[in-house]
């Protein structure tokens, strides 16, 4: 890579934006279900408690009780309604059940149907976090070829980040492809 330090400045935007796009995805596959029960899929859930929104996770403790369920434990009891409403109207598919102290929630094994509609929705958060890698990609060449363009940087200077940032976003998109193809894995096994 070459000393100036613009050019530094947009390889750092470019890696910590293309690792965020690695991470996000990550975090948008563990709350797809498969199958088994995973604390994850309530991570999203907000409550209605003490008359303001509140992530279920401070309201309580998530755990996970056998392979197919987990178990939600307010620390304030007089949520256990709150909590089971917010659970209801989140469309995680899974029917809670309330005995006055903890709620359960049991994933039900997933059909051969249901796996295959998952692997598609698997594959298109994949897909769009390539296309959100391929903007990075293009930012950050649109940023190369104005200070080409200013004069900052030399043909072959250009060329050579040209080349360094395609091959970062090569990377990420192997690793891309390589946390779907884990999560189609997961998916499909029964």
């Amino acid at each position: 890579m070459i000393d100036n330090e613009k050019v530094e400045e947009i390889f750092l935007v470019l890696e910590d934006k293309l690792e965020k796009t690695v991470n996000v995805l990550k975090d948008d596959y563990a709350a797809v279900r498969a199958g088994r029960a995973n604390p994850h899929i309530l991570d999203k859930i907000q409550v209605e408690a003490y008359g303001m929104m509140t992530p279920l996770q401070q309201l309580g403790n998530i755990s996970v009780a056998d392979a197919r369920c987990l178990v939600v434990s307010p620390w304030d009891k007089s949520l256990l309604k709150a909590i089971e409403k917010a659970l209801l109207a989140s469309n995680i598919g899974i029917t809670p059940s309330n005995d006055g102290n903890v709620i359960r929630l049991v994933f039900p094994a997933l059909t051969e149907e249901r796996r295959r509609e998952l692997v598609k929705q698997v594959r298109k958060m994949g897909e769009d976090a390539k296309v959100a890698a391929r903007n990075v990609r293009r930012e950050a060449m649109e940023a190369i070829k104005k200070m080409k363009t200013n004069k900052e940087l030399s043909e072959d200077e250009s060329k050579n980040c040209e080349l360094d940032i395609d091959s970062a976003v090569s990377k990420t998109i192997d690793t891309i492809d390589t946390v779907m193809k884990e999560k189609e894995k997961e998916l499909m096994t029964v």
